[in-house]
């Protein structure tokens, strides 16, 4: 849409009206060669906007003496909970950048099914074997030129055409992590699964195949675990305020409110940016986009603290991946979740 807004109207910046004449598109991200684009009036160049009429209906007052000087009038109040029609008018924008949500990982089951694994690689043959030894050392075999592989390598699979591969697949590559537990009540949830890079088939033999790494996020080595990538566009939202501090939602609706589970890379103090695991997902009907206020409980006998604000980029069964939107005071895993 960016690029199309700056051919179409002559600015990248205008992609939201693009977004607007066509509405049957879901997302802005997703957009395929065939779709029907309608592409509307032309916008005027900016030097001409000055000699527009005024739009139907609107009054306009002649520059006079009299009336130089004098302020506008105050836009109206805005009503806590109710989106003003100025905050309407704000243009979505995304959540983040892709490598938010294919850089992260997700909460999954204690024995998620990872069906692929990495075999090998040619840098496991980059240096000659001297004494043709067969040693194994920590990383792989003793004469490989390169452990810790990235984009551009060239990777085996232990699988192949017998097991569904086909040229153009693209896989996950994901390490098991920890375990993860409810902040409050200590009891285990899941493991937590980091995303290390992504690879995509180049060839496929009966039970074989040769891939190359198309994204890198870390560190990828021999018998990393794989699983079927799965395209996921950036969510888009429009920016609202916070919810405001003398409206705090009540003590008892946080009993059994949705919760802030982990954070990426195990970050402790977190704020705007951060991205965060939480234990609410498509089984509890959290889409993409989805907003919440992020609370702090307070003393006995006074009202929760509004802290932030979250975002969720990407959804699991059980869990979801989300983005820290605002923050007044520092997150915390632990801190609650009110859907806003």
């Amino acid at each position: 849409m960016w690029d199309l807004a700056k051919r179409f109207y002559g600015d990248p910046y205008l992609w939201p009206q693009l977004w607007e004449k066509n509405q049957y598109i879901r997302d802005a991200h997703w957009i395929y060669p065939g779709d029907p684009l309608a592409t509307g009036l032309k916008v005027a160049p900016v030097e001409n906007l000055a000699n527009l009429p005024p739009a139907s209906g609107a009054v306009s007052a002649p520059a006079s003496p009299s009336n130089i000087g004098e302020p506008k009038p105050a836009p109206p109040p805005e009503i806590p909970g109710v989106e003003s029609s100025a905050q309407a008018a704000k243009a979505p924008i995304p959540l983040g950048g892709e490598s938010d949500i294919y850089c992260s990982g997700y909460v999954g089951e204690l024995d998620e099914k990872l069906p692929y694994r990495i075999s090998g690689s040619e840098h496991a043959v980059e240096v000659p074997g001297l004494y043709r030894t067969r040693e194994v050392g920590t990383y792989g075999n003793v004469r490989a030129g390169k452990y810790d592989l990235s984009t551009g390598d060239i990777v085996y699979v232990d699988a192949g055409q017998r097991q569904g591969l086909s040229v153009g697949n693209q896989l996950s590559v994901v390490r098991p992590g920890r375990t993860v537990a409810h902040p409050a009540h200590h009891k285990v949830l899941g493991r937590v699964y980091q995303y290390l890079g992504r690879v995509r088939i180049l060839s496929v033999q009966e039970e074989s195949a040769i891939a190359e790494i198309t994204q890198g996020c870390d560190a990828i080595r021999v018998g990393a675990a794989m699983i079927p990538f799965e395209p996921e566009p950036v969510p888009l939202m429009r920016p609202t305020p916070m919810r405001p501090v003398n409206f705090p939602v009540s003590a008892d609706k946080l009993k059994d409110a949705p919760v802030i589970l982990l954070s990426k890379d195990d970050v402790f103090s977190l704020g705007q940016d951060s991205v965060v695991y939480i234990d609410r997902g498509s089984d509890q009907d959290v889409s993409p986009g989805d907003a919440f206020t992020i609370y702090r409980p307070n003393l006995p006998g006074l009202p929760p603290v509004v802290v932030g604000e979250l975002a969720v980029l990407s959804v699991k069964k059980k869990f979801a991946l989300a983005k820290i939107t605002q923050s007044r005071y520092f997150v915390f895993v632990g801190d609650l979740l009110d859907p806003k």
